[in-house]
Formats: structure tokens, sequence, C-alpha cells
């Protein structure tokens, strides 16, 4: 390389993100990795991802019930604000009305750790529970949607539009995921399935 005069190229340094929120809070993890629950409306955990088009990213917020994993709210937009995070909890909200006590798990993201999402969970009686720093394994659960979304969806389609990503994901968490995908943690049922048999 030398005698050729070639430089090998760094990898770029990312340096970390900080919630710039300068009023986050932070709950303590009350989860405590209890994936497996009893019931349903009793532990949801939620997080965002996005989803790359020719349009620009699709960020995708959802809420995953532990007891059935079914995903019971979620939303999609161009920005990642705490309004769409908010936008996913009150589809789940209005779905499924829980009894006081939830328990809600996210990790540390700012748009979860903001004072708008607190009085919304505190609001409506929900408890949060969020993760350690630098611990992913404690939303685990929600952080393996999302890998099956990627593997299963993403990965194999060019989305043009975000309006293009949007239908086909719809399409995939209500008409796929929930109905008729097979979970090995439910006895290879799928979330539909598994709360029929077990609610019925």
């Amino acid at each position: 390389m030398r005698e050729a005069g070639l430089v090998g190229r760094r990898r770029r340094r990312h340096p970390r993100r900080r919630s710039t929120n300068e009023n986050a809070r932070f709950a303590p993890n009350l989860l405590a990795r209890k994936f497996r629950v009893d019931r349903p409306n009793r532990s949801w955990v939620v997080d965002f991802s996005c989803v790359p088009t020719r349009q620009g990213l699709l960020y995708v917020a959802v809420v995953l019930d532990l007891f059935s994993r079914r995903i019971v709210g979620w939303a999609m937009g161009r920005h990642a604000h705490t309004e769409l995070v908010l936008e996913a909890l009150d589809a789940a909200y209005k779905s499924r009305r829980p009894a006081p006590g939830l328990l809600h798990h996210s990790d540390r993201g700012a748009q979860y750790a903001s004072d708008e999402y607190f009085a919304v969970l505190r609001a409506r009686a929900i408890e949060p529970s969020m993760s350690r720093p630098g611990q992913c394994l404690d939303n685990a659960v929600v952080e393996s949607f999302f890998r099956t979304l990627k593997t299963e969806l993403v990965q194999h389609r060019r989305f043009a539009t975000r309006d293009e990503a949007r239908a086909a994901i719809f399409e995939y968490i209500e008409c796929f995921y929930n109905q008729r995908r097979l979970h090995s943690t439910l006895g290879y049922l799928s979330p539909h399935c598994f709360e029929q048999e077990n609610l019925g």
C-alpha cells in the first residue's frame, strides 16, 4: 500500500448520542426481563425504528403486549418525535383499555423520557419502567419484533415512497404478524390464536 501510495480508510467514529431534553427523566427497570406474563394488558413493551424508502426514512413506533406478543398499537411518520410514540400508545390504550397498574417498558430514548410522555402515563395510571443504560436485552422482545419485521419484509423490498412502505407494514402487522405468524414462545400459535385459546 505504501509503495502504491494507498491509505486505508478509517471507520468514522460516531459520538454517543445523549438526550438533549433537559427535562428527561428515567424510571427504574421494573420489568427486569420478566417477558412471560399470565394475562393480557399487564406488561407492554415499546420501541420505534426506521424503514428506508427513496423518499427518506419512515419511522415506525409499536406497542407490544408481552402476554401474546401481539402488536396492540402502532404509528408511522416522517419524524421520530414524541408525538409519534404517543400516537402508538394512544392507539394501544384505546383498543385495549387496560386497567390501572399496567407496566409500560421502554428504553431511555428522549421521546419516552420526556415530561410529555410521562404525563400521559401518569394520567392513565400506567407504571413506567425503563431499560438500564446500555442494556438492549432489557427490551429484547420488542427489539426482536423489529428484527423480524426487517428480515421478513423490509430487506426484501425497495420502497419508492413512504406511503408504499406504510401500506406494506400495515399489512404485515395487522394481516400477517398478529393473525398468522407462529411464535415458538406461544407454542407455535399466532398472537391472535394464542389469545383466543387462553382467553376464550
